[in-house]
């Protein structure tokens, strides 16, 4: 079984009709490239933010699931979002079949917060929902966003789930993972850089996954504050895109009979 992803390291703004242009240029290369899925970067739609203009990022939404649709292309996309059944919002990653049938989202668990106590940031503006898988095309995916992957210490007052972990019991073969980091320039950067690398290896050679990540790439003179790409269930990079400024990659995954037996 295989299933082929593009990613999308996009510059993720405030300005959400420039967002909608990023996101359509990825799915054009993900169209020409026969991707089976895209994945974007976290608040890839809305911005990372919880302040963002409600009814402009619904119509955003319409506009950019009806491209994928067209070109028949599924989504794993990164956005801020309010859900109309609760009037809560999320950070989410939310997931669409090739035909645009809307299949679910995961909510950012691990949410960012300062360790004071209370802690703020974000943890006290997005709602969570439980952890769960999706099957796309007959393969079992899940989804993570950012911190949810490693747990960054400075980052959170929460105790690691190892949500890797946990995906991977409940079936997951591939996980999509979207990013929003931080980032400066300075040492403290580089040292977060390796970091996410080393947490994104050896959590999908602990897990026996594939890991594909995408990160922000704003401010676009600045290197990403994590890798975009694909890392093997051995925590090997297969594909990694360039570290800075918008970059489009695709991956055929050629999934092991025990990644299959593991979906099942």
């Amino acid at each position: 079984m295989k299933i082929r992803i593009a990613g999308a390291q996009l510059s993720v703004t405030r300005d959400i009709p420039t967002n909608v242009a990023s996101i359509a240029r990825a799915i054009e290369f993900a169209r020409n490239a026969q991707a089976d899925l895209l994945l974007t970067p976290e608040g890839s739609l809305s911005g990372y933010t919880h302040l963002f203009d409600v009814p402009q990022v619904e119509q955003a939404l319409e506009r950019v699931t009806a491209l994928a649709r067209e070109a028949r292309v599924g989504l794993a996309l990164g956005t801020c979002y309010v859900e109309p059944e609760d009037e809560k919002c999320y950070n989410q990653i939310r997931f669409y079949a090739r035909d645009g049938q809307y299949l679910g989202f995961h909510s950012k668990t691990l949410t960012c917060g300062s360790l004071e106590h209370p802690p703020q940031g974000e943890i006290n503006h997005f709602a969570v929902r439980p952890l769960r898988t999706f099957s796309f095309d007959g393969v079992t995916i899940g989804g993570l966003i950012c911190n949810d992957l490693w747990a960054n210490p400075g980052c959170t007052p929460m105790p690691d789930p190892h949500l890797t972990q946990q995906l991977a019991e409940r079936g997951a073969q591939v996980i999509l993972h979207a990013v929003n980091g931080g980032r400066d320039g300075s040492p403290l950067s580089d040292l977060a850089w390796q970091y996410h690398d080393a947490n994104l290896r050896m959590r999908a050679m602990a897990g026996r996954v594939w890991i594909v990540t995408v990160d922000s790439s704003f401010p676009p003179e600045l290197r990403c504050s994590a890798p975009s790409g694909v890392v093997n269930p051995a925590g090997e990079w297969v594909c990694q895109a360039e570290p800075q400024g918008e970059q489009f990659f695709v991956h055929t995954i050629e999934l092991s009979a025990e990644d299959q037996g593991r979906g099942a």
